[in-house]
């Protein structure tokens, strides 16, 4: 699971309206259009509720899908290979399964991880404060400063690409 969180601040030329700390939380699966978030809008005390842009849901849990596959299976094959190494080399029929099982998770992370590689860039478009301030109608007023103040971490998202892509290797490696 991933959590990350993004602060603006909205300083309207009427102070009393101002809000310098808005937080927008958001999490895996990245649904993005589903974070609603409140702003002032400058023009008395009205606030409007708005959502970030997008739905990065499929990339990350295609990802995701695959390694807990992979992982069960590295299970299975780890059990067979101990336990029932007899029975596994007896014939060629485990050995060519293994190797088919092998070659389509190879494929499936080389993919996998290409998809959320990008469903990741467009996760840090959205979700950059720069850009969430445009979306705010007060934001669009010269008379009125907006400024992000804390852009989310994305670090550990960052890493499970260049896992995924390791684990191709490893795969592909493995073939």
């Amino acid at each position: 699971g991933y959590s990350g969180e993004l602060r603006l601040s909205v300083d309207c030329a009427n102070k009393s309206e101002s809000d310098l700390s808005i937080d927008i939380a958001f999490a895996y699966p990245f649904r993005l259009h589903q974070v609603n978030f409140e702003a002032p809008t400058c023009e008395g005390k009205r606030r409007e509720t708005l959502a970030l842009i997008g739905d990065f849901s499929s990339s990350a849990e295609f990802f995701v899908t695959i390694a807990v596959f992979a992982f069960l299976y590295s299970l299975a094959a780890t059990v067979v290979y101990i336990f029932f190494q007899n029975k596994y080399r007896e014939n060629n029929r485990g050995p060519l399964i293994d190797f088919i099982v092998t070659v389509v998770f190879s494929f499936l992370w080389l993919v996998s991880s290409s998809a959320w590689a990008k469903g990741l860039s467009d996760v840090k478009v959205a979700t950059d404060p720069d850009e969430v301030l445009l979306l705010m109608s007060a934001c669009k007023q010269q008379s009125n400063k907006c400024l992000p103040v804390r852009s989310p971490v994305m670090s550990s998202l960052n890493t499970s690409v260049v896992f995924g892509y390791l684990n191709f290797i490893l795969w592909a490696g493995n073939i």
